[in-house]
């Protein structure tokens, strides 16, 4: 079952937004134990609701593209497409979503390697069948999009 998010839970989240405090101030700022903490952020991790990971700022890194793709599908079984988008390369997430997509997917391309859109299309799309419809979104320039430095 999972664990439940409590408000000593929502506050250790925001605290973990930090990524390099410590478990020992984020009890001190609670009023509760280090141990708490520590177990909690523990049982969080175990149960996938929580993961550590060193972000990168793409816009700080010349070499790195990133896009958006907007996808429709000719199946309704999009869980299943989500996770074959997740196992290509350079595909950062998917979400299933409303509207006129049923999938947004997060792409991280790199010039340096010779990893274009051109080349995710060629090599690593044609992997995947039931596609629709694809309409591609070049991010140019970003806020706050921190991500992990797939390629």
């Amino acid at each position: 079952m999972p664990a439940k998010v409590d408000e000593v839970n929502r506050e250790v989240f925001r605290r973990l937004g930090d990524g390099r405090k410590s478990f020992s101030s984020i009890a001190d700022e609670l009023g509760v134990a280090e141990n708490t903490v520590r177990s909690r952020v523990g049982k969080l991790m175990d149960e996938g609701m929580l993961s550590f990971q060193g972000l990168v700022d793409p816009d700080k890194i010349p070499s790195i593209q990133m896009a958006y793709l907007g996808m429709k599908f000719s199946t309704l079984d999009l869980a299943r497409k989500a996770d074959q988008m997740l196992a290509l390369k350079g595909v950062v997430s998917a979400a299933v979503v409303t509207g006129r997509y049923d999938m947004i997917v997060l792409l991280q391309l790199n010039v340096e390697e010779d990893f274009s859109i051109l080349n995710f299309f060629k090599n690593e799309l044609v992997k995947i069948d039931e596609i629709k419809s694809i309409e591609t979104f070049v991010v140019y320039k970003s806020r706050k999009l921190m991500v992990p430095y797939l390629i």
